[in-house]
């Protein structure tokens, strides 16, 4: 008796910055087996042509409302705005959506229920983070707090709204500043671009309105650095990550591997984590 080799899943990007290229490339040499790269949406696909000629396989370039017609899952790795443009016509329509963009679904949280009534999925990552197993684990019982501490250089918040909002010039900061202190909600109103980590964090645990976060604009670290405290029934525990940014100073290069390990995952024969 032989086994039929199962049909790759075809795969979407939406999106060519540092995490759609990353993610791209790696689809395209074959590194995750099941899948493969269909097409991809950009904003400016002029910019990205020889980017996307680089590629031994080149993907159709489609609209983000004609992207869903040729995969059965989107990675959205694009300005937050854009959320829900790329991920509705997919989990309408039974098909599954890996948010790199989080906080964007506090906005969005009707999207939850129409992937739920129609069977699609919308996975989050683990992005920059470290440990969301273990709060996931934690949150089964019972969590009693949750903070986050971000620090990350100047230069990485920059455009953020609540820095243009709050006329704070980063170019005169020369010791660490701390910008913000809220909950998860709010940070991620303020630095979409940002804290998406903290978003992710709230929404493993105990939600984005008792997620408390911190956020420090600190010209002496050159990371993109997270530390995460939680204090619950069935354990208290701390974890700190520092991520090496990418070419984009606001996201740390371990975002786009985070995606990709996942991809790995969600066709591996064995998986190891939560």
């Amino acid at each position: 008796m032989t086994t039929q080799p199962r049909p790759r899943r075809r795969v979407a990007i939406a999106g060519l910055g540092a995490i759609g290229k990353a993610i791209a490339r790696e689809l395209d040499r074959g590194g995750v087996d099941g899948m493969a790269l269909e097409a991809v949406a950009s904003a400016d696909p002029a910019k990205h042509r020889g980017f996307l000629q680089s590629l031994q396989t080149l993907p159709r370039v489609r609209t983000l409302d004609r992207l869903w017609e040729e995969a059965d899952l989107v990675i959205e790795a694009a300005p937050s705005r854009l959320l829900r443009e790329i991920v509705e016509p997919f989990v309408s329509r039974g098909k599954s959506a890996i948010v790199m963009s989080a906080a964007a679904l506090l906005d969005n949280p009707d999207l939850i229920d129409i992937a739920k009534a129609n069977g699609g999925q919308i996975i989050v990552p683990t992005g920059a983070l470290i440990g969301l197993d273990a709060v996931t684990a934690a949150a089964v019982g019972t969590i009693h707090s949750v903070r986050m501490i971000t620090r990350k250089p100047v230069d990485g918040f920059r455009g953020a709204p609540f820095v243009i909002d709050n006329g704070i010039d980063l170019d005169r900061v020369d010791a660490p500043l701390k910008l913000f202190e809220g909950t998860a909600r709010q940070a991620g109103k303020g630095f979409p671009a940002n804290l998406n980590v903290a978003v992710a964090l709230s929404l493993a645990g105990i939600g984005p309105d008792r997620t408390m976060v911190e956020i420090w604009a600190d010209p002496s670290v050159t990371r993109n650095t997270h530390r995460i405290e939680v204090d619950a029934d069935s354990a208290r525990f701390s974890m700190t990550i520092e991520n090496v940014p990418s070419e984009n100073p606001k996201t740390g290069m371990i975002t786009a591997l985070s995606a990709i390990a996942l991809l790995r995952k969600m066709e591996a024969p064995l998986q190891i984590g939560t």
